[in-house]
């Protein structure tokens, strides 16, 4: 790539990631479904045309807000599932990463809380996507355990998926509370995933043929 290639490519960048920005700075007071292009280009510095660069509409740059904020989670709850030990432990250390990464970016789990249910649908296909994606990983970390020699893949994923609620629901408890009860959230969120344990461990005591 040439000198004045590189330049562009990261001018490129830069105006794309300022439309992010001011989207989400917007979307503190507003749903993304009445939220305005040309709001947007004006809080960004940018022209309409130069946001069509980027996005084909709000919609779409609605889809990159989610990846941005939940995108860069899989790695690092991925990290923690593949740690060695015991599950209970990955587990609470799992809720030290959500709860660092909310107090993090809270403007961006406060879109993903809002817009999960919200009127725009590509982007709650999107949220949907993200999460279903996530219990696919904890699935398949669960998998690995010996504590689930003998569950079916459908099982596996259903726990997958109670794990990844539970994850949503600490999400919006600590946007609710905010710092100074961030440790209580965090408390009940143990607590919480050890009853879920506690269930896990005895589901294949269920007699056979029971739904």
């Amino acid at each position: 790539m040439s000198h004045t290639a590189g330049i562009r490519q990261t001018q490129k960048l830069k105006t794309r990631q300022a439309l992010l920005d001011a989207a989400l700075l917007l979307l503190e007071h507003q749903s993304l479904s009445s939220l305005g292009l040309r709001e947007v280009t004006r809080a960004a510095g940018v022209t309409p045309t130069a946001f069509y660069r980027h996005f084909e509409d709000t919609a779409a740059l609605g889809v990159a807000l989610v990846e941005e904020a939940l995108g860069s989670l899989h790695g690092l709850i991925g990290a923690v599932l593949a740690e060695t030990g015991d599950s209970e432990e990955r587990l609470d250390r799992s809720v030290e990463v959500i709860a660092r990464h909310v107090a993090a970016q809270p403007a961006h789990f406060r879109f993903i809380a809002r817009e999960q249910h919200g009127g725009v649908g590509p982007v709650r296909e999107a949220i949907a996507a993200q999460l279903f994606r996530f219990a696919e990983e904890v699935a398949l970390a669960l998998a690995q355990e010996p504590g689930s020699a003998g569950w079916s893949e459908e099982d596996l994923l259903m726990l997958g998926g109670l794990y990844v609620d539970h994850m949503v629901i600490t999400t919006s408890a600590l946007l609710e509370a905010g710092p100074q009860h961030e440790r209580d959230v965090v408390r009940v969120a143990r607590r919480r995933l050890r009853l879920v344990s506690i269930g896990r461990a005895h589901w294949l005591d269920e007699a056979p043929g029971t739904d």
